[in-house]
């Protein structure tokens, strides 16, 4: 990936907003923010609450409307994608990917033995991510060979054996929708799934167009010495189609929940294929196919995916299935803290 070029600068926090006092949202907000980037913002059937700042050295909220990269949220599309393609009986969860893309799944990997479903729970033993692909001469990227360029790293398990999380495994499903469908996949993604529901701020980037639609959330990577940040902007800082069908979207904190909200309502796939997108994997139970299941505190569970890319964005999206929702964004890509952005979701939910 190619190293960020851009000021660093050193930025002061501006003041959070007060905490309302009828649900607890705000300070659970404010508490994620002063440990994440300069800004942060949830949006819940409460509202919309931002904390910080969108841009550094201004006083500028986070909106419901703004557009940000989604990172790995792009899984959630990429997979209701494949599941379509299930139930119109084109691809089987459990058939081999060399079934319907041989030759692309070798060397260190079997693409006899490994299966749709098993990339799609992150259970293929696929690398994570792309090391030493070769870029077009424009510095864009093709599927093929990004995952060409994994097929001679190590395997992170034997075929399901283990959950490891795999960007590569979605980018070979990438492959599988361009295969059975005829088109390039952010098409079939804006064809079958952001254009029938309408979300108009959801896009899925053509490779070389690294912007985002006005009005944007600036994203940053950084670090903090006390109470001073060092902010370096990032937001046009990486070629998108690197990340393709497993974290190039950009989409807004009210779409997102628009998305969720749909495919757990039966909008978006049959309901048995949103039965297997909620099966869960392993002990832990906690993801299904490109869904993510949590316990909330205030009993019962959500559902949804969370997402950060080096633009310097981080973004967590839960649905519950009676309607609730909360969407949570910061403009930096880190995703440690205390509070953590589904501590902010989790109360978000719990007071609607």
């Amino acid at each position: 990936m190619k190293r960020i070029a851009a000021l660093v600068c050193a930025f002061l926090l501006v003041g959070v907003a007060p905490a309302k006092a009828d649900d607890g949202v705000q300070t659970v907000l404010n508490q994620y923010q002063a440990q994440a980037g300069p800004g942060a913002a949830v949006h819940y059937r409460g509202g919309t609450l931002s904390a910080g700042t969108a841009k550094i050295h201004e006083q500028r909220v986070i909106t419901a409307a703004d557009h940000f990269r989604i990172g790995s949220q792009t899984k959630t599309f990429t997979a209701a994608v494949i599941l379509q393609l299930v139930d119109e009986r084109r691809v089987e969860l459990d058939a081999p990917i060399s079934r319907y893309l041989p030759g692309v799944v070798t060397g260190n990997y079997n693409g006899d033995v490994i299966t749709v479903r098993q990339l799609l729970q992150h259970t293929s033993g696929l690398v994570n991510y792309v090391r030493d692909a070769q870029a077009n001469p424009d510095g864009t990227f093709t599927l093929a060979e990004l995952v060409r360029s994994a097929m001679d790293e190590p395997a992170q398990s034997a075929p399901g054996a283990a959950q490891n999380y795999s960007n590569v495994g979605f980018l070979v499903l990438g492959m599988l929708i361009e295969r059975l469908t005829g088109k390039q996949a952010g098409d079939a993604i804006t064809e079958r799934i952001i254009s029938p529901l309408g979300l108009t701020r959801t896009k899925f980037p053509a490779p070389g167009n690294r912007a985002l639609p006005a009005p944007f959330l600036p994203g940053y990577l950084g670090g903090r010495l006390g109470p001073i940040f060092f902010w370096t902007e990032a937001t046009t800082a990486i070629e998108l189609s690197f990340w393709s069908t497993a974290g190039s979207m950009s989409s807004t904190l009210d779409d997102l929940q628009r998305f969720y909200r749909a495919l757990i309502n039966g909008q978006v796939v049959s309901p048995a294929a949103l039965a297997e997108m909620k099966q869960t994997w392993g002990q832990n139970g906690t993801y299904g196919l490109a869904l993510v299941k949590l316990p909330l505190t205030c009993g019962g569970v959500a559902w949804g995916h969370n997402g950060a890319l080096l633009t310097g964005h981080h973004s967590f999206t839960l649905v519950t299935d009676d309607g609730r929702f909360a969407s949570v964004v910061t403009n930096t890509n880190g995703m440690n803290s205390t509070p953590s952005s589904f501590d902010v979701a989790n109360k978000a939910l719990c007071s609607s």
